[in-house]
């Protein structure tokens, strides 16, 4: 005769055969939403690096087509080996056009202010985005923003400010052009969370690519041209794969993920750029910046800690 099953064995068992709550569900999908994040700056850090690399010999114009093409040429093979070319038409909505719009301007926009801008003034302007991501997601989504949160986003955005150290000198009227920048690459973010679902991530990837490399081609006819390497050209074109990769998964983080959750992942560039910084330049951060990035850190821990909750 076999031995009874035990009730505590049963159930364990049924537990194991359950399929997953909408809580887990929802866990699950900010999790992968928020990894894609890290991700994709880590990602944008790598290109930035080539980029400036290359930059110094390239008039900006000429470098951020030259890189856009390739991108666009990347995506278009990605695309096709994932059987999407045939909808490509779908670049066409309305909400795909408008977001490549906000991505266009808001790129031009940053790329101008940072030619009059020190870069550590520029770069703490942008990290303002978390802050814009997480008050659009409030007003116009509707989304639910608790304290933790709101407290996470602006010790993190201390954390920047004691890593960049921006000089009060620095602050003019690009300034002010920069943050208008800032608002429109937030609005990007949550301009992707109204694309339908049905379209295609690689193809709204394209769309960006597209817009960006389309206005940078007709400035690069103003400002001109200016010889190039094979080592230059090849740099870029790493430069690019990078970034496609960066747009991709920031795109699936912002539309699968909670807005104001994922959004402050967004500082972690920062601690990126100081680890390539070290890595490369051999950079060290001040006592300052050590406190910036525990701050960082801390505010990325507080957002996880919540999530579990």
């Amino acid at each position: 005769m076999p031995d009874p099953v035990s009730p505590t064995s049963a159930s364990l068992a049924a537990a194991h055969t359950l399929p997953p709550s909408a809580e887990q569900l929802r866990r699950q999908t900010n999790r992968r939403a928020i990894l894609a994040i890290l991700a994709a700056m880590a990602a944008f850090v790598t290109n930035d690096a080539m980029v400036k690399y290359t930059s110094q010999s390239l008039p900006a114009a000429q470098l951020i087509f030259m890189r856009g093409a390739t991108a666009c040429l990347i995506v278009l093979c990605a695309a096709y080996a994932m059987g999407e070319l045939g909808r490509i038409r779908e670049m066409a909505h309305r909400w795909v056009v408008i977001r490549t719009a906000s991505e266009t301007t808001g790129t031009m926009l940053y790329l101008t202010s940072l030619f009059h801008l020190p870069i550590g003034n520029a770069t703490a302007i942008n990290m303002a985005a978390p802050l814009f991501i997480t008050i659009f997601a409030a007003w116009f989504m509707r989304e639910k923003v608790n304290g933790l949160r709101w407290l996470a986003i602006g010790v993190g955005f201390t954390g920047v400010l004691l890593v960049i150290q921006p000089r009060a000198n620095g602050f003019n009227s690009f300034a002010i052009l920069c943050l208008v920048a800032t608002v429109f690459h937030a609005a990007r973010d949550l301009l992707t969370r109204r694309i339908p679902s049905t379209v295609p991530g690689i193809l709204i990837t394209l769309a960006s690519a597209l817009g960006v490399t389309l206005v940078s081609g007709v400035l690069s006819l103003v400002q001109g041209w200016a010889p190039f390497t094979w080592q230059q050209m090849a740099t870029l074109g790493l430069a690019s794969l990078f970034l496609v990769i960066g747009n991709f998964l920031i795109i699936y983080g912002m539309r699968h993920g909670e807005v104001s959750l994922v959004a402050p992942f967004r500082y972690s560039s920062l601690l990126f750029a100081v680890l390539l910084g070290f890595g490369v330049w051999g950079d060290v951060p001040n006592a300052l910046a050590w406190i910036g990035i525990a701050l960082l850190v801390g505010s990325g821990l507080t957002m996880l800690r919540s999530e579990r909750r």
